[in-house]
């Protein structure tokens, strides 16, 4: 029974709504901004901080249990296969061998161009990123774009919480005695702040070029990209076009397509 629900991400999500909640009660609690305004009646600020932190936490929910973009069958990649769709075929070159659809090793479905099998999760997953094990979930296709929205957020609730939690003393010892719990919160938040930034700054720039973590740190062990040079990336429209699809676009994409354009492109 335990086994399955740490399995399930019971106990992540667990453990990360009460260290949330935790860190926020302490914020309120002590001699804080937010504390302050609550004692002077102003209740905008508090209001607008708990408000951003249940949306972190709404948005952690959100892109933990939704399906990243499992491939769920052989006909669910129909649409994207190059085998099926006889106007791609004609403009696939002889050679490229990359552009076949190849059967996963362990689920044994087809893969379109850009998946990958996860082997925490056991299913393939379109446009693969990575497996996340502080979501429990993959982060792929459908729901990449709700975990850089949820960095966002996230980011804005600790820098708040650590600006608040910055309280002055007449000397060093005197905070430290006054505020152990705050300390700790503060800790929390400092360490937050800087994981979730360089997340958000990594999965920013991904977006901006259209690519993911597997294909930034797996570039050499995968087919489609090998033949390119080191900083070609067949899938890079320019920045805006690549921001506007992966924020705005919804739904999956036939990557072979745009792969076939820029290589007939480049000739």
């Amino acid at each position: 029974m335990f086994e399955n629900m740490f399995k399930s991400g019971c106990l992540v999500r667990t453990a990360h709504v009460i260290l949330t909640w935790l860190t926020t009660l302490v914020l309120f609690l002590h001699n804080t901004d937010l504390r302050k305004c609550q004692e002077r009646g102003d209740l905008v600020q508090p209001v607008v901080f708990s408000s951003v932190v249940l949306l972190s936490v709404l948005l952690y929910f959100t892109v933990s249990l939704m399906d990243p973009g499992f491939v769920l069958s052989d006909s669910d990649t129909r649409g994207t296969s190059v085998d099926s769709n006889e106007e791609l075929e004609k403009m696939i070159p002889q050679d490229h061998s990359s552009l076949k659809q190849r059967r996963c090793g362990y689920c044994f479905k087809l893969q379109p161009m850009r998946a990958r099998h996860c082997q925490t999760c056991k299913r393939c997953v379109r446009r693969f990123d990575h497996h996340c094990p502080w979501i429990d979930n993959c982060v792929g296709e459908r729901n990449h774009k709700w975990f850089l929205l949820y960095l966002c957020v996230q980011f804005v609730a600790v820098c708040w919480g650590l600006w608040s939690g910055v309280v002055f003393a007449p000397t060093w010892q005197l905070w430290f005695t006054q505020n152990g719990f705050l300390l700790g919160a503060f800790a929390v938040t400092a360490v937050f702040s800087v994981v979730v930034l360089l997340l958000l700054c990594i999965h920013l720039y991904l977006a901006s070029v259209n690519s993911t973590t597997w294909e930034f740190m797996s570039r050499q062990r995968i087919v489609y990209l090998k033949h390119c040079d080191s900083e070609e990336n067949p899938f890079d429209r320019g920045v805006f076009c690549n921001l506007w699809h992966f924020c705005c676009i919804c739904g999956t994409v036939a990557w072979e397509r745009i792969y076939v354009r820029h290589t007939n492109g480049a000739k």
